[in-house]
């Protein structure tokens, strides 16, 4: 052999087998696209940005192993048809809240909100150290769904009314958009309350079909333009203290994910949980002062008399729905306790201060 020729062959035979131990390209490994489908307008402040952000975090938090593509709601399928897609295997996973789903479960609502229920803070407390968890995990599996925290919105406000609400006689046969056991509240005292997805709702006030409707708060209520039909803006929000938004993942692809990857997606959902919070916070201020000083919104406080009224009928309606099945029932009873508890704690801790924080003195 030539040595020219051996030089070139064994150069060959070197970079062969350099190839051979170099990684495989990512799509050879496994990179797995998952599709998310959720109940928010495309790009919608908030939820739909929030529903994005946590599906970016985990492309980027598995290096791209976990493609996550977000589908808003009518891309895929109908915002109220997220669950079931997700359940049968339509899709992968959605972002939504869960008082939607109640149709399924009234102990669903406890999972997103209920009347005069926890705030933000104390549903946290509850799902990750009260046994919350492991209650929606139960629940969920029975429609193959692993269920997640996904972000919270605060204190939500009252609503958009086109009238004053001076009394109860107000409600009555008022055509109200309200979804979940808040909704069932209203009917309770004479109102007639409607679940509409949020693309539908300012069309609906703007007919007519509707004479008030509730979204969330001052950032996402200024982005729907509700000001421009209706200008009663009422709080505070009895029916969604600290709205829980979630992600389900289908249970055949949650078990047929590495540890890793479902630690990664729980990391995500976590953390997206703990940023929109925070987002709603920083940004409701600015939204509200824009409401009312820029488009002359006119704020106005349920009285209280109105507000022990439908608290009267929150817990007659929170208790009548825990009667329906043995899991509703459980799941009643570990959030009771938990409010109870949490009740008792911001007495002399959050509410306290508050209190403190509006007595009369110079700061700054």
């Amino acid at each position: 052999m030539k040595r020219r020729a051996f030089i070139t062959g064994a150069a060959a035979g070197i970079a062969g087998v350099a190839a051979s131990s170099l990684p495989k390209p990512a799509i050879a490994q496994g990179k797995r696209q998952l599709k998310m489908v959720t109940t928010w307008p495309k790009n919608f402040p908030g939820l739909g940005t929030g529903a994005q952000r946590a599906a970016d975090r985990i492309t980027e938090m598995s290096d791209g192993q976990l493609e996550v593509k977000l589908f808003a709601a009518g891309e895929l399928v109908p915002a109220f048809e997220s669950f079931d897609a997700v359940s049968n295997g339509t899709a992968d996973m959605y972002h939504g809240a869960e008082y939607y789903w109640q149709g399924k479960s009234k102990a669903f609502n406890f999972f997103a909100a209920v009347p005069f229920g926890l705030t933000a803070t104390e549903q946290n407390a509850w799902v990750y150290y009260g046994g919350g968890q492991e209650l929606w995990d139960e629940l969920s599996a029975g429609f193959k769904i692993k269920p997640f925290m996904a972000g919270n919105t605060g204190v939500q406000m009252g609503g958009w009314f086109n009238k004053e609400i001076n009394g109860l006689e107000d409600y009555k046969g008022l055509k109200i958009r309200m979804p979940g056991l808040g909704g069932e509240v209203l009917r309770k005292i004479g109102a007639a309350a409607v679940s509409l997805p949020g693309g539908e709702i300012f069309p609906s006030l703007q007919s007519g079909a509707i004479d008030a409707t509730e979204w969330v708060g001052p950032w996402n209520d200024l982005a729907f333009g509700f000001y421009k039909v209706t200008k009663y803006y009422y709080y505070p929000g009895f029916h969604e203290p600290g709205t829980t938004l979630s992600s389900g993942v289908n249970l055949d692809v949650w078990n047929s994910l590495s540890k890793t990857q479902q630690s990664i997606i729980t990391n995500a959902f976590a953390a997206e949980n703990s940023h929109l919070l925070a987002e709603f916070n920083a940004r409701n201020g600015n939204s509200l002062d824009t409401l009312i000083n820029k488009h002359n919104v006119v704020l106005r406080k349920f009285s209280d008399e109105v507000m022990a009224a439908i608290g009267k009928a929150s817990g007659e309606v929170v208790k009548e729905a825990a009667a329906g099945d043995a899991m509703t029932k459980k799941v009643y009873d570990s959030f009771i306790a938990a409010r109870t508890k949490s009740i008792a704690w911001s007495k002399i801790s959050d509410q306290a201060y508050w209190n403190a924080r509006l007595l009369r003195f110079k700061y700054g």
